[in-house]
């Protein structure tokens, strides 16, 4: 019990300060992509042809645009285009309430940020939410993730939100996974058992849109087809998606985050990162280094 202790004084805090103070990514951490379109001089292509998922469309054009309900982060497109007409910042803001919102197009500087619940709905979950997870034919990474948002680190609990075993206790359902036809059914059982009035999350590309699975013959290409007619509250995009950015957008939804602003620290690795475009800094400064007395 002392070594516990001990060690338990020796870690000290290990949750993170947000949504109270900035979050912390590592370096290789990519959020929202910006597109300028005036840098996509030759209209080449290449961004286009690299993405493996068919999430970036009318290259070349004033419409050309990034779908994050199909983008899985992989930064191929940023690294084909000659031109530096793609870029990823480290914006973990990247829910949408709805599923046209997740299109991001040529120009657009300031993100789209996820609207809150209507009053009813938020004086019921806005303190106490209870969700019923369906992995429903994933591959994991968004299951490890949304498991990692409940973790010490992150600690979803602390704002009354938690993942329950049966859809009997739970206010909402937060799907993963392309919807295979395998647990299509299961999904749907998983859905009629909630009781209403209910919320809908689709967690990760595949849950939006089908991800890599996008089109195969054993899955639905996820909630859209699996669930018709049935809307969708939040859709939480990635692959998978930073725990901060499910944190974000759920407190978001519950009205628990207003306003806009974008806090973000160093990267926790050396030092504070510089700013991308459209990013505000709240990094610490380094401490000065002591003066040296004497000889």
């Amino acid at each position: 019990m002392i070594d516990i202790l001990r060690a338990r004084l020796r870690l000290g805090q290990q949750t993170v300060e947000y949504p109270e103070g900035p979050a912390r990514f590592p370096e290789r951490y990519r959020g929202r992509p910006l597109l300028d379109g005036a840098r996509c001089e030759d209209a080449c292509g290449l961004c286009a042809e690299t993405c493996p998922t068919d999430a970036i469309r009318d290259v070349g054009r004033s419409s050309m645009a990034l779908d994050l309900g199909r983008c899985v982060f992989c930064g191929e497109c940023s690294e084909a285009c000659r031109h530096g007409a793609i870029t990823f910042t480290r914006d973990y803001r990247l829910s949408m309430r709805t599923r046209e919102e997740l299109v991001v197009p040529a120009g657009r500087d300031e993100p789209l940020l996820a609207r809150a619940l209507d009053a009813r709905m938020r004086s019921l979950f806005g303190r106490s939410l209870r969700l019923r997870q369906v992995s429903a034919g994933g591959c994991n990474g968004c299951e490890a993730e949304l498991n990692a948002a409940g973790n010490i680190q992150f600690d979803l609990s602390r704002f009354g939100v938690q993942f329950v075993a049966s859809p009997r206790h739970a206010d909402g359902i937060v799907v993963t996974g392309p919807v295979t036809e395998n647990m299509r059914l299961a999904l749907q059982k998983t859905y009629e058992a909630t009781p209403p009035p209910r919320i809908v999350v689709a967690v990760g590309a595949c849950a939006i849109s089908g991800g890599a699975f996008a089109g195969s013959p054993v899955a639905n290409d996820g909630l859209a087809g699996a669930l018709p007619g049935v809307a969708v509250d939040l859709f939480i995009p990635g692959c998978p998606p930073h725990p901060i950015t499910v944190l974000d957008g759920l407190l978001r939804l519950l009205g628990r985050i207003e306003g806009d602003a974008l806090r973000l620290a160093g990267t926790g690795v050396v030092g504070a990162a510089e700013p991308l475009r459209g990013e505000i800094s709240t990094g610490t400064p380094p401490p000065e280094e002591p003066e040296k007395i004497g000889g």
